[in-house]
Formats: C-alpha cells, sequence, structure tokens
C-alpha cells in the first residue's frame, strides 16, 4: 500500500490538536513510559491508526528486549500494545542475547500481511544482517521468518522508505564500520517485501549511518547521521530529483554545533493534512549512561524545494493536528536567571551568548541553588530548562569526557533537581544534555504548580561522577494544556 493511501486514510481517524513535547519523557495511557526507541511509524490499512514500533529498552535489558508497539489517533496520546516481536530465550537470532534494532514496518498488497523488517545481529555485531518477520494484524505478534544479507551484503542500521508516488518501497541500510564497508545502500523491495531486489543508489564511503528519506512532491531528501555510536552528532541531508540520483552533496539540518539539537536520525514521516503538508523528523535522544531514560525527539521540518534546503525547527512544544496538518509552537513565559536568586556558590558569570549575557553556574547538590519565582494556574504544567553543559571540560583524574577530541567520550548529560514550592520530599529528576562550548539547548519537565506565585529550585544531583547541574540561561513556563478538544490554544498567531 502506498504511503498516499496510508496518509489518506490516517485522516478518517478522529484526531484532536494535542501536544508534542520533544525530548521529555512520554507515558502511555496507562501511565507507563514510552518505550520504542530507533523506531518507525505505520498506519494500519483498516482503522486509519498510526503504530510507532520501536526497540524496548530497560536498565536490565538494553538490548535484545523485543520490539515494543503503540497506537495513537493523534501522534501525542499513545496506547502501548506490549511487544510486537517478543524475544525468545535460546533463538538464533531474536534471542534476549540478540541486537533487534531499528525496526520499520509495511503493508503488502500481494500477501495481505504487515512485514517487519530491522537490524538483526548478535551481541558482537559481527553478523550484520536483516531480519524479517511477518503477522497478519499490524500490532501483531510478529512471526519470526529469516535474517538474511541484503543481496550478499552487510547491513548494520536499517531504515524503510516507501515511495507515495508508485507506493513502491526500499530498504536503507548502512554496511558497517569496517573498511570495506562504510556505506549507505538504498534498495528496492519486491512487491511482497519478502526480499531486496537491486541497489538503486549507494552512498559510497560516506561512513553514515541511521538512514532516513523525507519525499516532497519534487524532492527526496535523505537523512543520514555522523557514526558516534549513541553520541549526538551533525546528522546531514542530501537532496535528489530521483532515487537513483545524482544525490546533492550533504549538509547539516540543524544550527551547527547543537549536534541537531542532540539527536540521531531515524526516521520520518509526511502529515498530508487538509490544510498543509507536514513534515516531521523523528530522532532519538540517546543516553549513554542509561538506555532507558534515552528520549523521543520529533521535530517539524522547514523544506524549501527551490533553494534545496531542509531545516530541523526546534520547538519546546508544539501543537500537532494530524487531520488538517497544522502545527504551531506553544508560547510560554520566560524567566531569566539574572533575576534568580541564586545560593550558596552558585553565581552569574559572563556569557555573551546568554540572555543578557549573563549565565548562573556552579549549580552544585542542595547548597548552590537557582531559585526562581514564576506563576502558576494550579495545574500540572511545562517547565522547560535552558541550560549549558560543557562536560567535555575534564575533571580530575575522572575526565568528564571529551567529545571534541580524538577518540573522546562524554557523559552525555548533567542531572538536577528540580523542587517546586519548598517541597523536598518530591523532587523533580530534570537530565540535561551535553552541549557544545557556547550552545544553549532546553529540556522540559512536567511539575505540578498552584494558583499564583510559585518558587522553582534547581540544584545538582549525582550523574556517577558530580553532583553538579548545568549552567542556566531562563526557564521557560507554559500554560496548561489545553483539556478541551481543538487546536492552537498557546501558541503563537
Amino acid at each position: 500500500m502506498s504511503l498516499r493511501l496510508l496518509a489518506a486514510l490516517s485522516l478518517a481517524a478522529t484526531a484532536s490538536c494535542k501536544w508534542i513535547v520533544p525530548g521529555a519523557r512520554w507515558y502511555d495511557t496507562d501511565g507507563n513510559l514510552f518505550n520504542a526507541h530507533a523506531g518507525g511509524l505505520a498506519v494500519d490499512r483498516d482503522s486509519g491508526k498510526y503504530f510507532w514500533f520501536g526497540e524496548h529498552k530497560t536498565e536490565e535489558q538494553p538490548e535484545g528486549g523485543g520490539i515494543s508497539v503503540y497506537s495513537s489517533d493523534d501522534l501525542a496520546t499513545w496506547e502501548s500494545h506490549g511487544l510486537a516481536l517478543e524475544p525468545i530465550e535460546g533463538h538464533e537470532m531474536i534471542s534476549p542475547h540478540n541486537v533487534i534494532q531499528r525496526p520499520k514496518v509495511q503493508y503488502s498488497d500481494e500477501d495481505k500481511k504487515y512485514h517487519m523488517w530491522w537490524h538483526a545481529d548478535d551481541d558482537k555485531y559481527s553478523l550484520l544482517l536483516q531480519g524479517h518477520a511477518t503477522a497478519d494484524n499490524i500490532e501483531g505478534p510478529y512471526i519470526y521468518d529469516k535474517a538474511v544479507k541484503p543481496l550478499g551484503n552487510w547491513s548494520q542500521d536499517f531504515g524503510l522508505f516507501t515511495d507515495f508516488k508508485d507506493g513502491r518501497s526500499y530498504a536503507l541500510y548502512s554496511n558497517g564500520d569496517r573498511v570495506e564497508g562504510r556505506d549507505v545502500y538504498l534498495t528496492s523491495f519486491n512487491d511482497e517485501l519478502t526480499d531486496l531486489e537491486e541497489v538503486v543508489f549507494r552512498w559510497d564511503k560516506f561512513d553514515l549511518e541511521a538512514p532516513t528519506i523525507i519525499q516532497t512532491d519534487r524532492s527526496y531528501y535523505a537523512l543520514m547521521s555522523h557514526k558516534t555510536g549513541y553520541r549526538p552528532n551533525n546528522v546531514v541531508a542530501f537532496r535528489a530529483d530521483n532515487l537513483s540520483g545524482p544525490w546533492s552533496q550533504p549538509f547539516m539540518v540543524a544550527p551547527a554545533y547543537t549536534r541537531t539539537f542532540s539527536t540521531q536520525s531515524g526516521f520520518s514521516w509526511r502529515i498530508n493534512g487538509t490544510k498543509q503538508t507536514t513534515f516531521l523528523y523523528m530522532a532519538d535522544q540517546w543516553d549513554l549512561n542509561s538506555l532507558g531514560e534515552s528520549r523521543n525527539v520529533w521535530l517539524p521540518m522547514d523544506i524549501n524545494d527551490q533553494e534545496g534546503t531542509l531545516e530541523v525547527l526546534w520547538h519546546d512544544i508544539f501543537d500537532l493536528n494530524v487531520k488538517t496538518g497544522e502545527w504551531w509552537p506553544v508560547e510560554g513565559t520566560e524567566y531569566y536567571a539574572i533575576d534568580a536568586n541564586l545560593t550558596g556558590d552558585a553565581w552569574l558569570q559572563e556569557a555573551n551568548f546568554a540572555s543578557f549575557n549573563r549565565i548562573a553556574t556552579g549549580i552544585y547538590g542542595n547548597d548552590s541553588r537557582a531559585i526562581f519565582e514564576v506563576q502558576g494556574a494550579g495545574e500540572d504544567q511545562w517547565i522547560s530548562f535552558y541550560h549549558q553543559n560543557i562536560d567535555d571540560m575534564g575533571f580530575g583524574d575522572q575526565p568528564m569526557g571529551q567529545p571534541d577530541r580524538i577518540n573522546g567520550t562524554w557523559q552525555i548529560r548533567r542531572v538536577s533537581s528540580v523542587v517546586v514550592n519548598d517541597d523536598e520530599e518530591d523532587v523533580h529528576t530534570l537530565y540535561q544534555k551535553d552541549t557544545h562550548k557556547g550552545i544553549i539547548l532546553s529540556t522540559a519537565i512536567k511539575v505540578p504548580l498552584k494558583n499564583g506565585t510559585n518558587t522553582i529550585s534547581v540544584g545538582g544531583l549525582d550523574n556517577g561522577f558530580d553532583v553538579k547541574g548545568a549552567d542556566l540561561d531562563k526557564i521557560i513556563v507554559y500554560p496548561p494544556e489545553p483539556k478541551e478538544t481543538g487546536c492552537g490554544a498557546g501558541h503563537r498567531h
């Protein structure tokens, strides 16, 4: 089934506007943490519901945990359907000890089945195969079929793209890190989606991974990540008129040094709305210290076919209507570190990249805090914390990491405590992702605010090396999410 038809079916689903909060903790309708990483979106051909498939990761089982599946009408409210592909102890390819990564699902009109493909491997990444399973229903369970070398080649990070013009599906895959590899392949599937037929294009020796393609009416854009493991980097895109090329030179899709807002590419989606077409960048914000705390980051993309450009747009929160295709940034109230009450050794340091040229630093444990006075509405509200985290500076004989040095590693994030109205019994944990020097990024959490004046106290928590929080530039308090049906509440006009 073509993406054009799938998109039409999705519009038939009942959906109202819902807020999407990139990089925050997402919860399903049962109140459990949304746990589906490096995934892909598909649409049920009967109901028009969206289904998201992703890697199930826990602290005890960071790899080989199987494939989770969730459904939604609006891309914001998610119902869990458990594991679509469940690990089988002792199985040759889908045991808890195998690598089961980057699942993608598509429906075949030929055999009336849903087909799941993924990167299948052993725990040493020595096989580099593609796994295949099928199901009669989109939510599964999926029954393992095989693991193969695509046309005799290696396959690592896996992507799937379906051209809405002719319904043809393609596999995207990097072929490993060995010297003989380091390419990315675009290969066509047969009509049954059971095997690959022909290599359509190869990005030769670009040494990229995590590929995905987004299609406009005129162009194809292939997005890929550099190979830095779970560490984020500057994702690049290529443009072409035809899948077989020629493709453009790669270009960055986000502001330099943001490392694509600390994300890695993985999937993309076109919403054919009744009022506008919207393109979504659907990425992962990995946490190497705790893969279970990795977050999903979905953001709108601005594509200009005349200029041949694609830009991923950061918004703390945006309001999305999947029926019309419209989206709006949500507006909040800003509170700056220059106006905060700083305790202990916390202090304002000159920073020409920060608001009012000052940033709060030295936020350490419970004694050195930044305390903001904010206005609340008597409900749970999102607050976004704008921070700089430069852990690549190193720390004593236990370096925090050197991301900008050869063979560098780093802590990925700082951890801060957030206390609302001096309630020390209810401490909220704020994970503050790594940033480049002089770059400010944001992380949002939802906290209860009383009606009127509230205090937001930010301290440091133990991240395994230190108890220091990131430097703070400002916080933004967002209004309560609208409960009524309808779209656009709280957005900028």
